[in-house]
Formats: C-alpha cells, structure tokens, sequence
C-alpha cells in the first residue's frame, strides 16, 4: 500500500484554550485520545487555561477525563500526554500570549481551538493577533456564535480583521454526527426522493431534538442562551438547510456552503405567533438560575422557507429538556394521494405516508406505506420499511471536525453569511416574545406547542429503542 501523503498545510500544534474546563474534559480530551489512538494527531497539544494549574494537574485531569469515556491503551495515553503542554494565564493579559509564543517553538502553523464561554472569544482572537501568533493560523470557534444578528455581526468582524476567512472554523458538532451527514448523501446518492422532495408531495416537515435531562447543574450558561440560541438556531437550523436545499452545481464544501446559506436567507423571519417557548417546573431552583427567570427550556417554532421548492409548506421545530425520552428524528409528511380510490388511503389522522430520519438514540432511515390487509376488503394498514444504520467505529463528531479543521476542511463547518443570516431569521423573536410556559417534568412541553401544529395532524412523537415508532 503506498505510503499517504501528509497534507504540507495541515496545522503542526493544536492549542486548546480552556483546557481545564468541562467541554474540554467531557468531549476534547477523549477526542484527542482517539485521534492518537488512530494515528491522526501526531503533533503537540498546549493547552491554555487561567486556573492556576501546572502542566501535572492538566495531565491528571486529561487521564481522568478519558478513563470516564473508555478503557485506555496505556501506550496511546502516554503518547498524548507526552506531547501535551501548557501555558497559564489570563486571557485579557499580554504575558499570556507571550508565554504561548514559546511554547509553540519551532511550530508555523497553529490551530486555536476556544473551547471558552463565548464572551471571551473576541478577547482571545484579538489578544493573539495582536501578539502577532494569527499568522498561517487557524482559530476553531465553538458555538454559539454570537447572542443575536448584531452581536454576530461584530464577532465576525474581528475574527475577519485578524484572520482570512478560510482560516476560521466554526464548530458545530452537531454537523460531525455520521447521521447527520447522511441526510445530505441520502438526499443526492438516491434518484427516487427528487420528483417528491417539493411543495407538491411533502405537506409539512417536523425536527425534534428531546432530551430527558435538565440543565445538568449548567444553570448559569443555560441563562445566557435559552433554547432558541441553544439549539434551534445552529442544530436544527443545520438540519433545515440540509433536508431543503437545491442540489450543489459541483462536489465541493464551498458549493454546498452556497446552497445552504440560500435556505437560510429564504427563511421568512419568525414572528410572535409562530413561537412557543416552556420552561419545565423546577427549572428556577436549578443552581445559578434567577428565581424569576424566563428563560426558555422548551421550544417549538413554525416556519416558512421562500423559496420555489417549498413554498408554503410549513416546518416544525421543536426541543427541549425533561421530555419523556433523549432522540433526534426529522419526519417529513407526505401529501396524501391525488384521488382518494381506497377508502382508507386518506387516514383520518392525517398520517399519510411519510420518511422518516432518526439520528439518535440511533441512526434510522423509514419509510411509511400502506399495505392491504388479507381478505376481500380493499382496506390496509401504514407499515414502516425500516433501514437500521449502525455503524460501529465511527469517528466521534469532535473527533472528525478537530481533525478536518487541522487539515483545513471546512466542508462541516459554518460560513460567515450563514452564520448571519440563521440570527436573521430568528431576531425577531429573541426579545420580543410571549413569557415562557411552564411544563411538567417527563412530558411533551406546554399544550400551547400542539396548537402550533394543530392543522397539520399534531407532533410526531420520536421513539426512543431500535424498533419503528408507533
């Protein structure tokens, strides 16, 4: 086998500000472990933190936070560890910088990974162009980018002003799922959904995203992003442009980049009525909640994407915490057929066929017919055609995008105009909106939600195991 060509732009150190907090040990660290153990991180790792740690602790917590993910080969584990630096420090001081410019050493082309609350991220990018360490760089911004249009606006405008913009990568690791990336193969590999992907056989679309779970003691952050920030506006605004748009002109991230800020920027802004924010009882004792906070657990939007394929179809978006179980799935409801010949070819629920795509407890794809029942009668029944799609090896979404943004593929990070656009749509109804509903623990969000869909057959609940939903 001929030996693989190492990519000569490919980033030669990972820095990881915010080493020693809890995205870094719950997802980073067993990210990179992986990476060595499959012999795609080779390179030094400095990690950045203003703890007052040394380099001892960091390595104690970077164990500790990989034994808690799987049982580690000793040989793999000291290989990262050997390779891992750090630097402390205070982001908002020079000495900081100066400090990390030598650690990189010899190192030309660094890629800066924020794992840090979002309000330090212009503090960061400006503090390491100013140190004069943005030069063939790359910097790697965790979601969410920006709070509204305008804040993302000027987010964008120092990241532009210190890095080239094919040097800026912003993370959503929602798009690292394989699921997720097999709506858009599923979509253009298959040449029978085409003809019925359109206003004129799909009557509506649902996305829910559910989790069992509160806040998880993150009160604090949870009060600062919501629901809609959280995840309407990047995770199922993600799988929105990839269930909606236009066929890409070429095989390239950049013209799937194009096609997918288009959905974005067809998106009819939201107004109050298309809204419903919950928040779940017990929510406000939750610590480092206000004990009059409105801040939304639960939403569930309606909207209108203006553009020739789907015009006046309507699409539904919901999640939230403390729901009766955690699943992702998108169904996409099918117009009933033209001419009603069998009685019961139009249920009266109005569940006519459908496709159905989960992405987590596990991957699915389903497709829901109707079939005779023996005897004479020309009655039947919808059963689903069930594709299970498990794949056991698969790279964890922080693995695939830390090592794509270090070879600097930016086919599953987020373009700039997208970014914009997404807050447009949703800026409406940021801070203008009706009070959070309460909701019980375990069910399905306020009742408020099922009027939202009322008038086209209700909400589609996700199941949770291995078999079709009901």
């Amino acid at each position: 086998m001929p030996k693989q060509r190492k990519n000569p732009n490919a980033s030669d150190v990972l820095v990881v500000f915010g080493a020693t907090g809890d995205l870094a040990h719950k997802m980073i660290f067993p990210a990179l472990y992986a990476m060595t153990r499959r012999g795609v991180l080779n390179v030094p790792v400095i990690g950045v933190a203003s703890t007052n740690w040394n380099l001892a602790q960091l390595h104690k917590r970077t164990e500790d936070s990989i034994k808690k993910s799987c049982k580690p080969e000793r040989q793999t584990l000291n290989r990262l560890l050997s390779n891992l630096h750090y630097v402390d420090g205070d982001y908002r001081e020079q000495s900081t910088f100066a400090a990390l410019n030598k650690a990189l050493g010899k190192a030309r082309r660094p890629a800066y990974y924020l794992a840090i609350p979002p309000e330090l991220f212009a503090t960061v990018i400006q503090g390491l162009g100013s140190a004069g360490l943005a030069d063939h760089a790359r910097v790697i911004v965790e979601k969410p980018f920006g709070r509204d249009l305008s804040s993302a606006r000027k987010l964008n405008a120092v990241a532009s002003a210190v890095f080239p913009q094919d040097s800026i990568f912003r993370i959503d690791h929602f798009l690292g799922k394989e699921a997720i990336m097999n709506i858009l193969y599923f979509r253009f590999a298959n040449s029978f959904l085409e003809p019925i992907w359109n206003r004129n056989y799909v009557s509506s679309v649902q996305i829910t995203l559910a989790e069992n779970f509160g806040v998880k003691g993150r009160g604090a952050f949870y009060e600062t992003a919501g629901c809609l920030r959280d995840v309407i506006q990047n995770h199922l605004f993600q799988i929105v442009t990839l269930l909606a748009m236009e066929p890409p002109a070429y095989r390239d991230f950049g013209a799937v980049h194009n096609e997918s800020a288009n959905v974005l920027r067809a998106m009819r802004p939201l107004k109050s009525g298309d809204l419903v924010r919950g928040q779940y009882l017990g929510y406000r004792r939750e610590p480092g909640v206000a004990k009059d906070s409105d801040v939304e657990t639960y939403c569930a939007l309606r909207l209108y994407i203006d553009s020739w394929r789907w015009a006046g179809v309507p699409w539904y978006l919901r999640s939230g915490k403390c729901l009766p179980g955690t699943a992702a799935e998108v169904h996409v409801q099918l117009r009933p057929p033209p001419q009603r010949l069998f009685a019961d070819s139009a249920p009266a629920d109005g569940r006519a066929n459908y496709l159905r795509f989960r992405f987590s407890p596990s991957s699915a794809i389903a497709l829901a017919a109707r079939v005779k029942r023996i005897g004479k009668e020309f009655v039947g029944e919808q059963r689903e055609l069930l594709l299970l799609d498990q794949q056991d090896g698969a790279e964890t979404p922080y693995e695939r995008l830390l090592s794509d943004a270090m070879e600097g593929n930016g086919a599953l990070f987020t373009r700039e105009d997208a970014v914009e656009a997404a807050w447009k749509a949703v800026d409406p109804v940021l801070y203008r909106h009706a009070q959070a509903i309460p909701y019980r623990k375990g069910s399905w969000g306020p009742r408020e939600a099922d009027r939202l869909i009322a008038a086209d057959g209700g909400w589609y609940n996700p199941g949770f195991g291995d078999a079709a939903a009901d």
